[in-house]
Order: C-alpha cells, then sequence, then structure tokens
C-alpha cells in the first residue's frame, strides 16, 4: 500500500500544528469584548478543526444559519488573523519527522481547507514550512476537503501521480478525500478529536497516534 511514495501531503492544523490557542483566543476575545466570561481552552480545541463554525458554536452557540453567523465570522477572522503565530507551535515529534522526510529525499506538503488568507502568512511565519514543496489552501481550487480536488492540485504541482502521494490527517474529511484522490492515507490519531473519535471508521490505510510513527510506512535510507 505505501510502496514507491515520493512525496508526503498533510492535513495543517491538528496533524501538523496545534493552533487550538491561537484559534480559542481569537473566539474568546469575541466574548469578552462583550463582557461574557471567558472560557477555557479545553472548551475550544475539541472544535478547532472545524475553524470558524466551531469557534461561534463554542464561544456563542451559533450555527451558520443564525442570522449573526457571518458577522461573527468576519469578526472572528480578523481577531485570528492579528495572532496567528502567537500561540501556535507544531506538534511534539513533528518537526523531527520532516527533517527526517527531507534527508530521505522526499518531497512534502501541507493541503488544507484553511484560506489562503491565513494559510501563507502562517505557513511563511513558521520556520517549519521552509522546505515544504506544495502548499494547497481551502480556496486554491473551486472545492475543499473532502473533495479530492486540492489533493490532486498539490499532486499536479509537485508532478507526482497521486498514488505516489501519502495523505495524512486528523479528520475525517481528510480521509475521504485522500481516497477519492487515489493516495494512501494515514489518520493521524493524535489531533483535535481526541481518543473517542473512531479513527478505524475512517477507513484509512493506517494510524499513527504520534508523528514519528509516520516513519514507520516510508523508505527511509
Amino acid at each position: 500500500m505505501f510502496r514507491d511514495i515520493s512525496a508526503v501531503l498533510f492535513d495543517l492544523d491538528g496533524t501538523l500544528i496545534d493552533s487550538a490557542p491561537d484559534l480559542g483566543a481569537a473566539a474568546d476575545k469575541m466574548r469578552v469584548d462583550r463582557g461574557m466570561s471567558s472560557l477555557p481552552l479545553t472548551e475550544y480545541r475539541p472544535m478547532a478543526g472545524a475553524g470558524a463554525r466551531g469557534m461561534i458554536a463554542v464561544a456563542f452557540g451559533l450555527t451558520p444559519e443564525h442570522p449573526r453567523f457571518d458577522a461573527l465570522k468576519e469578526e472572528f477572522f480578523s481577531n485570528y488573523e492579528a495572532r496567528l503565530t502567537a500561540l501556535t507551535y507544531a506538534f511534539d515529534g513533528v518537526a523531527e519527522l520532516i527533517a527526517s522526510i527531507v534527508e530521505a529525499g522526499l518531497k512534502w506538503g501541507v493541503v488544507t481547507n484553511k484560506s489562503a488568507r491565513f494559510t501563507v502568512p502562517l505557513t511563511q511565519a513558521m520556520p517549519l514550512f521552509e522546505t515544504a514543496h506544495v502548499v494547497v489552501s481551502g480556496d486554491t481550487t473551486p472545492y475543499a476537503k473532502p473533495h479530492p480536488a486540492p489533493l490532486l492540485e498539490a499532486a499536479r504541482q509537485l508532478a507526482i501521480a497521486p498514488e505516489r502521494c501519502m495523505y495524512v490527517g486528523d479528520d475525517e474529511r481528510d480521509i475521504v478525500a485522500g481516497r477519492a484522490a487515489g493516495m494512501p492515507t494515514v489518520a493521524a490519531a493524535y489531533g483535535y478529536l481526541g481518543a473517542s473519535a473512531d479513527t478505524a471508521a475512517w477507513k484509512a490505510d493506517a494510524t499513527i497516534t504520534k508523528p514519528g510513527m509516520l516513519l514507520n510506512f516510508l523508505r527511509m535510507p
């Protein structure tokens, strides 16, 4: 299943980086600015993978159907844009994993549903991404995951056949997109969904509970 892998593609939030502290702080500022009590990060973390929708749901209990949602979303975006990397960090073991991938002569990159408005400055600000060969954002193509288009675009930019690209993600939509693109898939069980998530039901080709385990599925020198 993992033979002849030439590139490793990753989801961003919850897979490579823990951005929950900044996402949560951006939403919590909205509460505090309205005289509401602050919520702990533990309230926001499980929903960090859902972006603005998840953060606003935690902060205000509102869904995208609510008439106030769009205004709150823009306010959240402005707050988050002002603090993209204030508290965001790579998960333990990620820097070492990327270094090993680069040393092995494999290409790597990012395919995220995060819009380029945030992805570009964030990846430019973090040294981790200096060796990335491709970064595909949620608005790079007309579709976002679980549609396979973003993954196929990454493979196109790398000039590598999709079946030779491994995709790693911490959400079921990542695995659905990877399978639809014809890529071998790996579920990152250390992400935001926690131990309660039934990652086996995602039908990924493998599951890892820490970043370094990925090396077991790559041919290293």
